[in-house]
């Protein structure tokens, strides 16, 4: 290749550059035509063929949701119910079995002998006594903390909701008055777990 061939390769890539920089420049930026925003709305607000369809399963599928959110609530509140009834049926069961010991342990405290203050075996005897008495007391108040009320008997009106008479006797008071406690009764609440056996007057 000559010297001239070399030349002449030269100009027309020089040429070609020099028309590429002058086609950018005669390029002119179309403008861009701004969207509409009310075109926007009515695009994404339009409805569809299928709207009403889609709608009512809509409706449908958000009622049952909000039934089921309703069940759900109802059964834990069902099962808190439950609980707590479970938890009071217990202990009042393990109360109930307690009663006639602590019965039988007033019974017998009951029956202890009258003792002379000034005799120093019966002084002895006496803080026994006493001790036993503050038992038995400690065993009223555990009943008590649980909800647990002894029943009213001496003096009271008779009332069959509480009282069970297992006899009569003479008396100066008017009739239906409770003269002597057979046994305790007690209640928890208003629900009665044990009447009360009594002596009434005639």
């Amino acid at each position: 290749m000559t010297n001239d061939d070399l030349q002449g390769q030269v100009n027309n890539e020089d040429n070609s550059e020099a028309k590429k920089e002058d086609e950018q420049e005669e390029k002119v930026e179309e403008p861009v035509e701004p969207v509409d925003e009310k075109d926007k709305k009515s695009f994404f607000h339009r409805d569809c063929k299928h709207c009403e369809k889609y709608k009512t399963e809509r409706d449908e599928f958000k009622a049952g949701w909000q039934r089921a959110l309703a069940d759900y609530k109802n059964l834990q509140q069902e099962i808190a119910n439950r609980r707590s009834e479970w938890v009071q049926m217990s202990e009042q069961q393990i109360l109930e079995e307690f009663i006639p010991v602590y019965e039988n342990f007033k019974k017998a405290f009951g029956h202890h002998p009258e003792l002379d203050g000034e005799n120093e075996e019966h002084k002895k005897m006496k803080s026994w006594i006493d001790g036993v008495g503050y038992i038995m007391k400690q065993y009223g108040d555990v009943l008590k903390s649980h909800g647990v009320e002894e029943i009213k008997t001496i003096d009271e009106k008779f009332d069959p909701r509480f009282h069970e008479a297992s006899g009569e006797e003479e008396s100066d008071k008017e009739p239906g008055i409770i003269l002597k406690e057979v046994s305790g009764g007690y209640k928890m609440g208003e629900r009665v777990i044990k009447v009360a056996r009594v002596i009434i007057s005639k």
